[in-house]
């Protein structure tokens, strides 16, 4: 297992139907994809029974979405702040699973007005801590991000939200491959 790629949960955190998630994900997988580093699975709610989620505890759905967060290595959340916070959707996919997240790494870029959705990550980072997940410190905050699209509705932030995109994959990177060979090193001793 330690000679294959990373494998990478990409979470949008938004459901809404013509969401501004769409741009701001294109934009980070293909900033992450372009390392070559990680193979990416792509969570998105709109694609997610999410009733089911909400009100039936062993249903398909959830747990086609717990195997899914099981073989991730690690996630980044994009998410935007609604109200302060971060979204109904994003709490869904969270707490359809538990353990599933223990001692893995997640990043988040976030999105919003002029705080960037900072304040929804910081509100992320208390909840991904109660579940033993490694909420890292650095990420990317895009404030007022439609204001960074071109004439083909591409996202095209500056030069800081792409060097913040650097430091933040190269920490994911690094927290993943190391937490991967503890999650392996403690499967070995339970099975011994």
């Amino acid at each position: 297992m330690s000679g294959q790629p990373l494998r990478l949960g990409l979470i949008h955190g938004s459901s809404r139907r013509g969401r501004f998630c769409d741009t701001v994900a294109r934009w980070t997988h293909s900033r992450i994809a372009r390392t070559r580093q990680f193979d990416i699975d792509i969570i998105d709610p709109q694609q997610l029974d999410l009733p089911a989620l909400l009100h039936q505890e062993d249903c398909p759905a959830r747990q086609a979405l717990r195997g899914r967060l099981a073989e991730a290595d690690c996630f980044v959340l994009v998410t935007p702040e609604y109200n302060h916070g971060y979204t109904a959707a994003a709490k869904l996919i969270i707490d359809a699973a538990s353990r599933e997240w223990a001692e893995k790494p997640v990043a988040f870029v976030s999105y919003g007005g002029i705080s960037g959705g900072l304040r929804a990550v910081e509100q992320l980072r208390l909840v991904f801590a109660e579940l033993h997940a490694i909420a890292l410190r650095d990420c990317v905050s895009l404030a007022n991000a439609w204001r960074a699209i071109d004439g083909e509705g591409r996202l095209i932030p500056g030069p800081e939200a792409s060097q913040a995109m650097d430091v933040l994959v190269g920490q994911l990177h690094r927290w993943a491959s190391t937490l991967r060979q503890v999650r392996q090193m403690d499967a070995a001793m339970a099975s011994a």
